[in-house]
């Protein structure tokens, strides 16, 4: 069984635990990387950096008030988490 597989059937069994700690997470993240993207970024890429993390921290967000399938919630925090960490570590490079 994979990793994934593992952390799968894990937020299934405890769904009700993983989403507040899951939305806290990644909101959290992703004001940081917002925050990095306005220090940082050029003037042309700071919209479209913004979008996206924006975009992302959304649809994971809505993805828990449809109460959509555990896999694609699952699917979403790892996207999501994916596309601020990589924010953040650009713009951290950026500062330094």
């Amino acid at each position: 069984m994979t990793l994934y597989n593992k952390g799968l059937e894990d937020f299934k069994e405890h769904l009700t635990l993983y989403v507040p700690l899951s939305i806290i997470f990644q909101s959290c993240l992703g004001s940081i990387a917002a925050m990095f993207i306005l220090m940082n970024s050029t003037y042309n890429f700071r919209f479209l950096d913004l979008i996206l993390v924006v975009s992302f921290a959304m649809a994971y967000n809505g993805s828990l008030y449809a109460q959509l399938k555990p896999k694609i919630i699952y699917n979403l925090l790892i996207a999501t988490i994916l596309v601020h960490s990589t924010f953040l570590i650009i713009n951290l490079i950026r500062l330094a």
